[in-house]
């Protein structure tokens, strides 16, 4: 017998070749239903790579911009913003101390002119700072913008189909039962909505999804980058921050006149500042007593008494260290404390010319203090000519006694108090016009008092002690009220709420996107050659994770449950069928299956 085959357009031979063929489509064909399956697990936008020779400009132009809106981009340009944010930490800025800048310029003469050229005394208003944050902010909404609508897309969409072949799938298991294909469909549609899945019944299988709060995470985190982003720009481009030293009993009104320094964003304006004032009352510190901690800090607390606009009713308070005082959009700080000994200065004839609260800075953390005394008006010499009195004065709450040979503070109570005064004359010259440190004394026109040693005249004095002045010239009265300063900073900086709150979404959502998994189960259930239903399950995760096939055991074993496991076929009858894969858990010795990696499964 002979066997003719005809060979045109629409047949092909059977040989080795065609078989082959066919088994390399029916591979490609599961591949392409496999990658179905896995697709949209993730916002991520498709990179594919640009057709170089046919590239013109507006080829470039969109190939540079998805190169600027893809998270690694976004994730480099964060890198570079915090590296260029170094600079501003270890180099005197100017807009922070401007003491400290000049200081540096004359220290570097070949530095200073080329941080200039490059800004890194102004690093956060710099044009190559300015370029990183603004590329960064145009990276993440570009890199936002289409991930959020796909993923809108996905929501109002559903989970795709299950493959033909489940046990390609990471996570599989299988068993036989009883029930009719269709009892067990419900069963599984039921469960896995019961469970949280997002599920429906798509043919001969119930396709489900879960972990959607994973990408909603990952976007709710970019997303506030930029809020974090707008604000601190609009903090930094409104905000105002100035410092004023308050000796007890005295107050401050926020005006700018008021501030001992001042500084602010290049878009604030004085009529922003937020209307209050406030008096101080007292300042209350207390600290350690012994032990090895000892001197240090325990309370720092001050009492004010406060208004709100120009016509507010008076409200008391007490401002701690980090405890500050909120009116509106400023912050009253606590931030510094101090001596403030009050000392009066009489003429030859014994006229007040000069009674106040000297503050001293502390120099140490036991306030070993130092300052100056200015007399500028009413005073006149022994001659009846009008001079000016200056004293450097040094003080200490707790001396140490003279048998220790120094003057430094052994605590920073008022244990034992002893101001140290040096006496000059002459002319402070207040009057030049040129600005002048409260806390510093030009002596260039200024001569010194001697003593009868020919030396400058100097005393210590304990509160009440007096000393006298050679020549006639006065005296001076360290008085038995020493009292207390404490150094507030006003903050006004908008957007700091909004800062707050969208560095807590981004946790909030960094979180989600590290510890939530998006994941997919299908549950197929057809009836077999036998008349008896199979049932398959099957989950497929984002990423490989052992939280798959231990939620996919689970699962099958409150279905199994449900849909309970047929007797095993006689061999006669199984040799007949096509063979199930391997790794069954469902018999009815086996009551509680697990899901376990199909043998020779891939990963799509």
């Amino acid at each position: 017998m002979s066997t003719t085959s005809e060979t045109g357009p629409e047949h092909t031979p059977a040989g080795p070749g065609g078989a082959a063929s066919d088994a390399a489509a029916r591979e490609r064909e599961q591949d392409r239903e496999l990658g179905e399956a896995g697709s949209q697990l993730s916002t991520a936008p498709k990179e594919d790579l640009p057709n170089l020779p046919a590239l013109g400009v507006v080829g470039w132009a969109r190939w540079f911009w998805r190169q600027l809106t893809s998270m690694r981009v976004a994730l480099l340009l964060l890198l570079l913003l915090s590296l260029a944010a170094i600079p501003g930490s270890l180099i005197p800025q100017t807009g922070v101390d401007e003491t400290r800048v000049a200081d540096f310029r004359e220290q570097h003469e070949f530095l200073a002119p080329l941080y200039d050229k490059i800004g890194l005394f102004n690093v956060y208003g710099s044009v190559w700072f300015s370029a990183i944050y603004i590329l960064l902010f145009i990276s993440l909404i570009g890199c936002i913008a289409p991930r959020t609508w796909q993923f809108v897309g996905q929501l109002r969409g559903r989970p795709p189909g299950a493959p033909k072949r489940l046990t390609r799938l990471p996570a599989y298991t299988t068993w036989r039962t009883e029930a009719d294909p269709g009892q067990v469909r419900e069963a599984a549609l039921a469960l896995l909505k019961k469970r949280r899945f997002r599920a429906h019944l798509a043919g001969d299988a119930v396709a489900a999804e879960k972990g959607y709060l994973r990408e909603a995470g990952n976007l709710a985190f970019h997303l506030a980058l930029i809020v974090m982003l707008i604000a601190f720009a609009w903090g930094q481009l409104f905000k105002s921050e100035g410092n004023k030293l308050i000796v007890e009993g005295n107050g401050f009104a926020n005006t700018l006149t008021q501030y001992d320094d001042f500084k602010s964003g290049n878009l604030f304006d004085v009529a922003d500042l937020e209307p209050f004032s406030f008096d101080v009352k007292s300042f209350t510190g207390t600290y350690e007593r012994s032990g090895p901690n000892k001197g240090t800090p325990r309370t720092y607390e001050t009492e004010l008494v406060y208004t709100e606009g120009a016509y507010g009713e008076e409200k008391t308070t007490t401002v701690k260290v980090n405890e500050p005082l909120v009116i509106g959009d400023a912050k009253v700080y606590l931030v510094s404390h101090g001596y403030a000994p009050v000392v009066t200065v009489r003429d030859g004839d014994g006229k007040v010319v000069f009674k106040d609260a000297v503050p001293l800075l502390p120099l140490d953390s036991n306030v070993t203090s130092s300052g100056v005394v200015k007399v500028l008006d009413g005073y006149r010499n022994a001659r009846g000519e009008k001079e000016q009195l200056g004293f450097n004065a040094f003080f200490v709450p707790t001396f140490g006694g003279s048998e220790s040979g120094t003057m430094l503070s052994q605590f920073p109570g008022l244990d034992y108090p002893v101001l140290a005064l040096s006496a000059y004359h002459g002319d402070l010259k207040a009057d030049s016009g040129i600005p002048q440190s409260v806390y510093q004394m030009d002596k260039t026109k200024m001569k010194e008092f001697k003593d009868s040693d020919g030396e400058l005249f100097k005393k210590m004095l304990t509160p009440g002690e007096t000393m006298t002045l050679p020549g006639g010239a006065g005296t001076v009265t360290f008085e038995k009220d020493v009292r207390e300063w404490a150094g507030f900073q006003m903050v006004q900086e908008p957007g700091g709420g909004w800062a707050l709150g969208g560095s807590i979404v981004a946790i909030a959502g960094l979180a989600g996107s590290l510890f939530i998994q998006r994941r997919r189960v299908w549950v197929r259930a057809v009836e077999g050659p036998d008349g008896v239903t199979v049932v398959e399950m099957a989950g497929l995760g984002r990423s490989e994770s052992a939280t798959v096939p231990e939620e996919l055991g689970d699962l099958a074993g409150i279905l199994y449950d449900r849909a309970p496991g047929a007797p095993e076929p006689e061999p006669s009858t199984a040799s007949s069928e096509p063979s199930e894969p391997s790794g069954s858990p469902g018999s009815p010795d086996s009551p509680d299956p697990q899901a376990v990696p199909a043998e020779g499964a891939e990963k799509p």
